[in-house]
């Protein structure tokens, strides 16, 4: 159980966003980042940036300003310290040129159909070698790539969960619905097709008889008979309106889609991941439990109905209670998505696999809120899901307490923590800082470094069969060269982003 604190406002997703990143569990030591396998893929991803740029190119010299642009987009944003998550497109294919299309326009048309599938071919199979050198990080790395340059890549789209239907990429469940003859409708959530009309008219169906929307409010309006909506992998009651547990179901699904994408090899065994890429379908040990929410229409209702499992409920904005496998929020105007990242993200790592009881009681409780805190940075820049980044409120934050304050708990002590000892320390909202600041070290340091070894250290945390030495051991580094890292890191973000205070 965590409770969240207030934080500032927050864009909200929309969309479906695609990347992963995996791990070989219980590896010793990260990959040498000159290896074979690495140059190749680094000398790789060099020769798809340039044959970019060379179109782009030809395109402003051919007076296609509008096209050298869209090509050039292909690239994407940089920041090694962010991770860009690509908004895919729903429509498969692109928009034709019109009749009347110039020559160059015509043969532009043609290159930018064979650098997309050349090098997304090309990256795709050096994912699945990198996959079967139990390299999953830099498989996903490419996959990426991959579909950033061509989104309609059959292979990689059913590595992301996606499957061709009707001219659109839609998921093995949203094709099952479909079939049956519902759509989802972005207010109303899955309906029968021919229910569409009456309910955007103000209609509802009881499953007997059709009443007005009115009506339907007062038959909803306690929780325990609240709306429910279901969503593919998420069942929430709410007794706010069918319209906000459809929109927050849909920020749901966004981030245990990114989640999913994100540390599969939590979950997922290195055969199962192997056999992804082999394009064999996924094994039924994979298939998640349907995560149970509660949307509270406001504070009070939220106050009045928990109290009685939390005594101190008052003082959070949102929860996830591990004993009933919920999680908890209630609408307010001036909330942001940040808690509803958090507390989800405790649920999803609780409940998608057997794990330990009392998870990080004993030692390491600090990367159980570091993560947490690491998936609240989760906003929409432009065309991009983004994680992490020097900009985010919580590097901020941590950066200022190291920098500033000169407040750090070396690791080699700080993995001693457990959970009741770093929640009654006087100094939590430093601690957690400093959380934040150390799991987004392990993201984003040296081009992902540590990214494997920080995925295994959850595994190992969450199945109890950690140690205060064991993220030391996965990353094949002493604390105290940890700590120097950390602190290099930091006084590189100075130069991204000024510190907050406190």
């Amino acid at each position: 159980m965590t409770l969240a604190r207030r934080h500032t406002s927050h864009q909200k997703p929309l969309l479906l966003p695609v990347v992963v990143w995996a791990v070989a569990l219980l590896a010793t030591t990260p990959p040498a980042r000159a290896d074979e396998l690495y140059e190749a893929a680094t000398q790789l991803q060099s020769r798809t940036a340039a044959e970019v740029e060379q179109l782009a190119q030809w395109c402003r010299e051919e007076g296609l300003s509008a096209q050298a642009e869209q090509t050039r987009r292909l690239l994407g944003p940089r920041d090694p310290y962010k991770l860009y998550l690509p908004v895919l497109k729903e429509t498969v294919g692109r928009e034709p040129l019109p009749a009347d299309a110039s020559a160059s326009l015509v043969e532009w048309d043609a290159r930018l159909t064979r650098l997309r599938r050349d090098r997304s071919n090309a990256l795709y199979d050096l994912a699945r070698t990198a996959i079967h050198r139990r390299r999953p990080s830099l498989a996903y790395d490419l996959v990426l790539a991959a579909i950033r340059i061509n989104p309609d890549h059959e292979a990689v789209r059913r590595v992301l969960g996606y499957q061709e239907y009707r001219g659109q990429w839609h998921t093995a469940y949203e094709v099952r619905r479909l079939r049956a003859g519902q759509v989802w409708h972005e207010k109303f959530g899955w309906l029968p097709r021919t229910h569409v009309g009456r309910y955007e008219q103000g209609r509802r169906s009881t499953g007997r008889k059709w009443i007005t929307a009115e009506e339907d409010a007062r038959l909803h309006q306690d929780i325990e008979s609240g709306w429910l909506v279901e969503s593919e992998h998420y069942e929430i009651v709410t007794n706010h309106s069918l319209e906000a547990g459809v929109a927050l179901s849909e920020k749901l699904e966004c981030l245990y889609r990114i989640w999913r994408q994100l540390f599969i090899r939590y979950y997922a065994s290195e055969a199962q991941v192997v056999a992804l890429f082999d394009g064999q379908a996924h094994s039924r040990q994979n298939r998640m439990p349907t995560f149970q929410v509660v949307y509270f229409r406001d504070r009070d209702d939220y106050n009045r109905s928990l109290r009685p499992a939390m005594g101190n409920i008052e003082i959070s904005i949102g929860v996830y209670i591990e004993s009933m496998r919920r999680a908890y929020f209630f609408a307010d105007k001036n909330a942001d998505d940040r808690t509803l990242y958090h507390e989800a993200t405790h649920q999803l790592f609780h409940q998608s696999r057997p794990v330990a009881r009392g998870v990080g009681y004993r030692a390491n409780f600090w990367i159980v809120e570091g993560i947490a805190m690491y998936m609240e940075s989760l906003r929409r820049e432009g065309d991009y899901y983004v994680l992490g980044g020097f900009d985010d409120q919580r590097i901020y934050a941590a950066r200022y307490r190291l920098l500033k304050d000169d407040f750090y708990v070396p690791l080699g002590e700080l993995v001693t923590y457990g959970m009741e000892k770093i929640q009654k320390d006087p100094r939590i909202a430093t601690l957690y800082s400093q959380a934040a600041g150390l799991t987004s070290f392990l993201v984003h340091y040296d081009s992902g470094r540590y990214r494997d070894a920080l995925v295994a250290y959850l595994t190992t945390v969450y199945t109890g069969r950690d140690d205060p030495g064991t993220l030391a051991t996965l990353t094949g580094t002493p604390y105290a060269q940890l700590d120097a890292q950390y602190r290099q890191f930091m006084q590189q973000s100075l130069s991204q982003a000024e510190p907050a205070g406190p």
